[in-house]
């Protein structure tokens, strides 16, 4: 017995020593020479590139980057530049002075206005929850950088949704475009936090905030810190919240949780928590008259159409009724999207391929049900999405032919890769069409593929994503080229569950002054045509703020058997 814990004791020995070392130290720059921070893609090695764990990137020490190098060198308000100038203080690398690249709409002008007075009147955070293509991007800039006048800032923080190869790019042109007003800008993704987590910050820009709707991630835990969010008021970073769809339920709101305490003139515990951030939060909710109802995977909201009708009224005017203002909300003035059903008949094969696979999906899911089993529920769900989707392929392709044929560039928005995105792409093709493809995490440069589209070079592009990226006609492009004119078309292959994630997908379109019409594609005379007219219904619907999309959540859940599953079943593709 003793000797046969040595071996043990020896190895909790080494782990305790090695535990115990030193952190790498950083390289050092001899006389004339600087560190060079390098953005070098994961996995490949390039000659002169160190990774260092103390940066987390590449490293590398000369009085000049060799020219092999200079691809990998950040550009300007990246969180390398950053990083960079970090390390040599007495050689900074200067940032870009304004072009005239860029000129704010009067609608721009005011949102910045109205942020700036938040801040002036003592406010911690603003919510920019102007609809899709309205321009928050600009306005959330020109707001920052007016903050940070009012309050003597030095360093701005934006995280800005993914895909990082288009909005990166997006944010960092618009700052160079306006101008970065004497602030260190600094953007990143969410999810390189981590990277910025040891740094203060000023004022942040959250862009597409909705991400932050669950408390329980890794993802939550950094923005809390980094943002702040259980400081007193006069401590925390100025936050610029950015959406247009801030979250299906007010449930789904805890990042304005520092906002709610202080316009409610509340103590900042009372909404927040290190530990229990949903439950305090829904408690908070709970106690001002928000209907909540408590089940098996927490708190939900009520399930009462009137009640849930004035709980969106009550929320919404905390913010929007305080003085002044702590948030903004302005309809696109060019109108709201034109949505419509698109039914595809099936051919007797598919039809009976597709009976077969909603018996079994039906047999599967009532399995599921009674045995309480989430995760076999969600896999049957799924798997039927995929089948029935792919079952409908040949068509979508074919309708999509026939608009390029009438000189129409399409947007077609799938949810699943292997049996969407790829095959839809791969026989387009096969027809001879080209076509953009923005989808599967690193298979191709997003930023290249949005731009053949845009210019014209693929008439169709092929996405997964539903926001981020703009794929409107007549953008103004990186170079000060402009995106073809012909008119956009879209189609959801499969049609969004979540009229928030639906009305998102719109808006890569149907934005800045232009009208795209979208189609939702569904199998006629089967569920999904049940599913479909929904959708077409809760896109129409879903401009407001929040909740908008509670009721067609829950339909479509009773429609599929799957009402007994966490809502995120149904608003997370998986």
């Amino acid at each position: 017995m003793p000797s046969s814990r040595r071996p043990s004791a020896r190895r909790r020995s080494s782990s305790r020593r090695g535990g115990s070392r030193r952190p790498r130290e950083l390289p050092v720059a001899g006389p004339g020479e600087r560190l060079w921070v390098l953005d070098v893609p994961y996995g490949t090695e390039v000659e002169g590139a160190s990774w260092h764990p103390a940066v987390r990137m590449h490293l590398h020490v000369s009085r000049a980057l060799p020219a092999h190098l200079a691809p990998y060198a950040p550009g300007p308000f990246t969180l390398g530049r950053f990083l960079e100038n970090t390390l040599n203080p007495g050689d900074r690398t200067p940032d870009p002075e304004p072009t005239d690249a860029l000129e704010p709409r009067r609608l721009q002008f005011e949102a910045a206005d109205a942020i700036a007075a938040r801040a002036e009147a003592g406010g911690r955070m603003f919510l920019l929850a102007d609809e899709p293509g309205v321009g928050k991007t600009v306005s959330a800039v020109l707001g920052a950088t007016a903050v940070g006048d009012l309050r003597g800032a030095r360093r701005v923080l934006v995280v800005a949704d993914r895909p990082a190869a288009i909005t990166i790019g997006h944010w960092c042109r618009t700052i160079a475009a306006l101008g970065h007003g004497g602030l260190e800008w600094v953007v990143i993704t969410w999810d390189r936090l981590e990277k910025v987590a040891d740094h203060e910050w000023d004022v942040i820009i959250a862009d597409e905030a909705h991400a932050l709707r669950r408390t329980t991630t890794k993802r939550w835990k950094l923005w809390a810190r980094i943002s702040g969010h259980a400081k007193p008021h006069d401590r925390a970073p100025f936050v610029i919240a950015t959406t247009a769809t801030p979250g299906h339920t007010p449930l789904e709101l805890p990042y304005l949780a520092p906002a709610y305490a202080q316009v409610l003139g509340e103590p900042i515990t009372e909404w927040t928590s290190a530990t229990r951030q949903a439950d305090v939060f829904a408690d908070a909710l709970e106690r001002h008259g928000v209907g909540v109802e408590r089940g098996r995977y927490g708190a939900g909201w009520t399930s009462d159409p009137a009640r849930r009708a004035a709980d969106l009224t009550l929320v919404r005017g905390w913010l929007d009724e305080e003085r002044p203002p702590a948030m903004l909300h302005r309809a696109a003035p060019w109108g709201p999207v034109p949505i419509s059903g698109m039914p595809v008949a099936l051919t007797p094969a598919e039809r009976t391929a597709y009976e077969a696979e909603w018996g079994e999906f039906c047999r599967e899911m009532d399995l599921a049900r009674r045995g309480r089993n989430v995760a076999r529920g969600r896999a049957a769900l799924l798997r039927f999405r995929q089948k029935a989707g792919l079952l409908r392929v040949d068509s979508t392709v074919d309708w999509i032919a026939q608009q390029v044929g009438s000189e129409r560039q399409v947007a077609c928005s799938v949810e699943f890769v292997a049996t969407a995105a790829d095959p839809i792409a791969d026989r387009l093709r096969d027809s001879g069409i080209a076509v953009a493809t923005i989808y599967g995490r690193d298979r191709f440069d997003t930023e290249a593929e949005r731009l053949r589209f845009q210019t014209g070079e693929a008439k169709v592009c092929v996405f997964t994503t539903v926001a981020s990226i703009s794929l409107h006609a007549g953008e103004t492009l990186p170079g000060g080229r402009t995106a073809s004119t012909e008119p956009r078309v879209g189609v959801f292959h499969q049609a969004r569950f979540s009229g928030i994630a639906g009305r998102q997908v719109t808006g890569r379109t149907h934005r800045d002054h232009q009208v795209s019409p979208w189609h939702v594609a569904y199998a006629e005379g089967t569920v999904e045509e049940q599913v479909g007219r929904v959708m077409v219904e809760r896109i129409a619907a879903a401009s407001e703020t929040v909740g908008s999309d509670t009721t067609g959540l829950t339909d479509l859940a009773g429609m599929l058997g799957a009402d007994w599953l966490p809502g995120a079943s149904l608003t997370d593709a998986g």
